[in-house]
C-alpha cells in the first residue's frame, strides 16, 4: 500500500509540474536559412536570421527577448555602403507581422489584387521588395510577437509607455547593429501607425543617447506625434477623409465624382482650411445663414445627408461616419483603417459600427501566414503563441513629443531626411492629418526640402492593394536612394 501511495505522489507531482511550466524561448536564439527573390527582374539572394536578443538592465541582468528577423543579401560585397532598414509595427501592442509579410520584405501574403483573404493560406515572393537596395529587420517589441518579459519582477513600465518603448529600444538596437556588424552601413527608421511614434522618438534618442546617426525616417500612417491639433482643427481635418471615402464608395455629386480622386480633394483640403476651420472655430456664435451654406458643402463633400451634419452640428465623428454614410445605401458600415471595407451590423440604427470590418479581414488572412511561415520556411520553432496583437497596458502616453523629436533629430543631422505615406481611405490615421503633422512638425518650414509626402488609393495598410504595393515600395526605394549623399559630401549646413 505504501509503495502504491508513494508511485501514485510521483506521478501526481509530475503532471502538477508539467502542467505548471510556463512556455518560453531561449532569450538569446537564432534560425538561419537561405532565400532568393526576384525583384525588378533580378535575382535576389538572401539570408534570414530570425530568433531573439536579450534585454538587459542597467546591471546586466536579461530582463526581457525580442523576436525579430532579418533579411540580408548575400551577394554583396561591401557592406558598409549598404542601407539595413529597421522596421516596427504600431499598436502599441502589434508585431511587425503586417509590414514584414504584406509591404516590404520578400515575402508578401496570399490575397487577392485589392487586398481581401483567399485560400490557401500562406505566402508568395514579393516581385516590389526593397531588399534588392537595403537589407531589412523587422522588430517585435516586448508582448508582441515572440516577444516576451523574462523577468518577472521587473514592472511592465519599464516597457509599456512611449518613452519608455523609445528608450529600451533604442539600447537594443545598439547591440543589434553591433552584432550584425552595421556601424557604417546608412540606416533608416520605417514605422507604421503608432509605429510612427516610436520611430519618431527613436531617431533623436538614438542620436542622442546612442551616437548613432540616421539617413532617414519612413512614417506609414502616422499618428499625431505628439503635435496638438484639438477642437475645430481636429474635428475640421476629418472632411478630406471623408470626401475621399465618399468618392469611392460614388456617394458624390456628378460634379465631383467625375474628377480624378488626386484632383478632387485639392478642392476639398482648401475649403477646409479656408472655411471650415473658420466657421466650427465661431461654434454656436457661427450665424445660422452661415452655418447651413456650410452644412450644406460639408455634405456635399462627405457624402452624408444636410440633416446628419446639421444634427451633429458640423462635428461629424468618425465613428458616426463609418455607421452613417451607407446606412440608407445597402445598409453597410464602412471600414475604420480601410473604407474599402464593408461590414454588416445588427442593426441599422446607431452611431457606430458593431466591428472593424477591415481588421477581421486582415486577421483572416494574416495569422494564418506568418504562423506557418516562421515555422516552415523561416524553421523557427516554439510552442509559444504568437502574439498578433498583445497585453500591454495600461500604455504611459504622457510626455509624447516624438514629432518634435524628429524635427530636432533633422535640426541636428543634416544627412536625415523623412517621407510619411497614407493611404487616402484610412479613417483611423487620416492624410490630412498627415499633412498636418509634416506642415507643423518644423514651423520655421526649414526643412520642407527634406520632407516628401506619398499618398495612395488604399488604407492603413495601403500596401495591401496590389497597385499600391508596387508603388508604395518604389516610392520606399526611391528614397533610400535619394537620401545617400553623394561620395564625399559632407553633413553640414
Amino acid at each position: 500500500m505504501k509503495k502504491s501511495f508513494v508511485i501514485f505522489s510521483f506521478l501526481w507531482f509530475s503532471v502538477m509540474n508539467l502542467f505548471s511550466q510556463t512556455v518560453t524561448l531561449p532569450a538569446d536564439t537564432q534560425s538561419l536559412t537561405l532565400g532568393a527573390v526576384v525583384i525588378k527582374g533580378k535575382p535576389v539572394p538572401y539570408k534570414a536570421s530570425t530568433g531573439t536578443q536579450p534585454v538587459w538592465d542597467a546591471s546586466g541582468k536579461v530582463i526581457a527577448s525580442l523576436f525579430y528577423t532579418y533579411y540580408e543579401r548575400t551577394d554583396v560585397k561591401d557592406q558598409t555602403t549598404r542601407p539595413l532598414v529597421i522596421s516596427f509595427n504600431g499598436g502599441p501592442g502589434s508585431a511587425s507581422v503586417w509590414m514584414h509579410v504584406a509591404y516590404t520584405g520578400p515575402k508578401v501574403l496570399n490575397i487577392d489584387n485589392e487586398g481581401y483573404p483567399v485560400q490557401p493560406y500562406g505566402v508568395q515572393d514579393n516581385p516590389y521588395s526593397i531588399l534588392d537596395v537595403a537589407d531589412i529587420v523587422f522588430i517585435d517589441p516586448v508582448n508582441t510577437g515572440y516577444s516576451r518579459i523574462l523577468d518577472k519582477e521587473v514592472k511592465p513600465s519599464v516597457f509599456f509607455g512611449v518613452n519608455a518603448d523609445i528608450k529600451y529600444l533604442a539600447e537594443w538596437l545598439n547591440t543589434f547593429v553591433t552584432r550584425k556588424n552595421r556601424w557604417p552601413s546608412p540606416k533608416f527608421l520605417i514605422g507604421e501607425s503608432y509605429g510612427t511614434t516610436r520611430v519618431s522618438g527613436l531617431a533623436l534618442e538614438l542620436q542622442n543617447n546612442q551616437w548613432m546617426y540616421l539617413n532617414g525616417v519612413v512614417l506609414v500612417s502616422p499618428t499625431d506625434l505628439g503635435i496638438l491639433r484639438d477642437g475645430p482643427v481636429d474635428a475640421a481635418n476629418r472632411l478630406p477623409y471623408f470626401a475621399a471615402t465618399a468618392w469611392y464608395h460614388k456617394l458624390l455629386k456628378p460634379e465631383y465624382q467625375q474628377k480624378d480622386l488626386t484632383d478632387f480633394l485639392p478642392e476639398v483640403e482648401k475649403y477646409t482650411i479656408e472655411e471650415l476651420l473658420p466657421a466650427m472655430a465661431m461654434g454656436g456664435f457661427l450665424p445660422e445663414n452661415k452655418k447651413l451654406e456650410v452644412a450644406k458643402k460639408f455634405s456635399e463633400y462627405s457624402g452624408l445627408s444636410l440633416e446628419s451634419v446639421l444634427q451633429n452640428n458640423l462635428d461629424v465623428s468618425t465613428s458616426f461616419f463609418w455607421k452613417d454614410l451607407r446606412r440608407n445605401q445597402g445598409g453597410y458600415t464602412v471600414g475604420r483603417l480601410d473604407s474599402r471595407y464593408l461590414g454588416i451590423d445588427r442593426q441599422l440604427s446607431g452611431d457606430s459600427p458593431d466591428y472593424n470590418s477591415e481588421l477581421t479581414s486582415w486577421l483572416h488572412s494574416f495569422t494564418p501566414a506568418i504562423n506557418h511561415y516562421i515555422s516552415n520556411t523561416l524553421n523557427f520553432k516554439t510552442d509559444l503563441k504568437y502574439n498578433m496583437f498583445g497585453p500591454v497596458n495600461p500604455w504611459d502616453r504622457s510626455g509624447d513629443k516624438t514629432g518634435e523629436n524628429l524635427r530636432q533629430a533633422m535640426a541636428q543631422n543634416p544627412y536625415l531626411n523623412v517621407m510619411i505615406q497614407s493611404g487616402y481611405y484610412d479613417g483611423a490615421c487620416t492624410y490630412f492629418d498627415a499633412k498636418y503633422s509634416m506642415w507643423n512638425m518644423d514651423p520655421s518650414g526649414r526643412f520642407k526640402n527634406r520632407m516628401r509626402f506619398e499618398g495612395y488609393r488604399s488604407g492603413h495598410m495601403m500596401y495591401l492593394r496590389r497597385e499600391d504595393l508596387e508603388k508604395s515600395n518604389e516610392d520606399f526605394r526611391d528614397f533610400i536612394l535619394k537620401s545617400l549623399p553623394a561620395k564625399g559630401v559632407p553633413a553640414k549646413y
